[in-house]
């Protein structure tokens, strides 16, 4: 059985992200861009349902390109995400960002 990983409600130390990632098979990892400042931050929902935004220091990890986002993806042993472009009116607003809905909002990525 899997161990339990200590980490933060709603955050996951990328330490924590690997040894996730290592020891699980039934998760989803989206690659999330916010258009308005060009950045990109990486959550990963567990089979509970449960979503992780990835950290470093207790710091929500930003990535400056895909490139860059890929990169450390693939050092964790990830093959496949999806990318999420992150509506500007949410953000604008402050509304909770709805992944789900549409489907077609998320585009799997092979890595």
């Amino acid at each position: 059985m899997p161990k339990t990983l200590n980490h933060r409600e709603g955050h996951m130390d990328l330490n924590d992200f690997k040894a996730f990632v290592a020891e699980h098979d039934n998760f989803e990892i989206r690659v999330i861009g916010h258009a308005g400042n060009r950045s990109y931050q990486v959550e990963l929902e567990d089979i509970e349902g449960q979503r992780h935004m990835l950290t470093r220091a207790g710091k929500p990890v930003l990535f400056r390109s895909l490139d860059d986002v890929y990169l450390e993806l693939k050092r964790a042993d990830v093959h496949r995400v999806y990318l999420v472009e992150q509506v500007s009116e949410q953000e604008a607003t402050g509304l909770a960002t709805r992944y789900h809905e549409p489907l077609g909002a998320k585009i799997p990525v092979n890595l």
